[in-house]
């Protein structure tokens, strides 16, 4: 990472500290009040846009729980779905518990 990309990320986090929106022409202020006047303009445009409506400290509390959603039931009743959910949870873990048995049957492994 460039010194550009990250005084601009630090300025953005800056901006979201404060509850202030996220453009262009605020990430450029605050680089030229840091005196970083080396920073290209399109650091600033591009960060602006690639965080354009979103929640910078959101994203920041979130950063590891984005994975391990369960996929949607593709049939049945609108109502049941949520309880359908850890059912069908736990019958993905027997089916991967039975594929990793199923290897130690062979009589061999991996350091044998």
């Amino acid at each position: 990472m460039s010194n550009s990309e990250l005084a601009t990320s630090y300025a953005a986090l800056i901006l979201a500290d404060d509850n202030i929106g996220i453009t262009a022409d605020k990430l450029q202020t605050l680089l030229k009040a840091a005196k970083l006047d080396d920073v290209e303009s399109i650091w600033t445009t591009l960060f602006a846009k690639a965080l354009e409506g979103k929640d910078v400290k959101d994203m920041l509390l979130n950063v590891g729980s984005g994975g391990g959603a369960a996929a949607a039931p593709s049939g049945g009743a609108a109502g049941g779905g949520a309880a359908d959910a850890p059912a069908e949870a736990k019958e993905e873990e027997k089916k991967e518990e039975e594929k990793e048995e199923s290897d130690e049957d062979m009589g061999f492994g991996l350091f044998d």
